[in-house]
């Protein structure tokens, strides 16, 4: 079946087709640092919550950043509606970096039998993560008018995908999964879900349902 170019399904599966690359790469230098993080510091199960607590409130409120710029900088290549484009973002990074960084790593833990910890910044503490959704945003809005193309979606999308990564096994680290090497092929399942849907639908398919073609603009793949 042809995809019409100038659909939504069309504007959408290109843009896919243009990310997977990218998230494949930030999924496994993430993963690479993080065994070789683990290795060397081998500390005890208290040790390790307490590293992965204080990095995953580095990671997170960074997260937020980086999807709220890629989700702002995708809707705005597609619409040019600032007040539209603010709310996307905000609504994009806050509600789906939740789903991202809390939901998928503490449902997958419990799963696979590990008693886990719920933590959910937003709620517990609004003033570290909303200034960072606020600040890209304006980065999204900012990285389109200046440079053209795919470059600020594809830039900010990768370092997304490579932030999110940290950020959900520090999540795990954190909040009771702190023996994640014996469950190898779990913890890989955790975060390639929790990273991947969550993180694709908040920079493309979140942005390009909610945006209509620029009047007059005949949308291409290689633009």
């Amino acid at each position: 079946m042809k995809i019409d170019e100038n659909s939504k399904l069309g504007r959408t599966w290109d843009e896919l087709r243009h990310h997977v690359p990218f998230t494949a790469f930030g999924t496994s230098i993430a993963l690479v640092l993080l065994g070789v993080l683990t290795v060397v510091l081998s500390p005890s199960k208290a040790t390790m919550s307490e590293y992965g607590h204080e990095l995953f409130h580095v990671f997170h409120p960074l997260h937020i950043l980086f999807s709220a710029t890629a989700t702002t900088a995708m809707f705005w290549r597609h619409e040019k509606r600032v007040f539209k484009a603010v709310i996307i973002g905000i609504v994009g990074s806050l509600g789906i970096c939740g789903i991202s960084d809390v939901f998928f790593p503490f449902l997958g833990g419990t799963v696979v039998g590990i008693e886990m910890e719920f933590h959910w910044c937003l709620i517990e503490h609004p003033q570290i993560v909303l200034p960072f959704a606020i600040f890209g945003v304006l980065i999204g809005l900012a990285s389109t008018n200046m440079v053209h193309g795919r470059g600020p979606t594809i830039f900010s999308h990768g370092s997304h995908v490579f932030i999110s990564t940290m950020a959900t096994m520090f999540y795990l680290m954190a909040f009771g999964f702190t023996e994640w090497i014996p469950h190898i092929a779990d913890t890989f399942l955790i975060i390639f879900l929790g990273v991947t849907i969550p993180c694709c639908t908040s920079d493309i398919i979140f942005p390009l349902l909610f945006s209509k073609p620029i009047a007059n603009q005949i949308y291409k793949y290689h633009e």
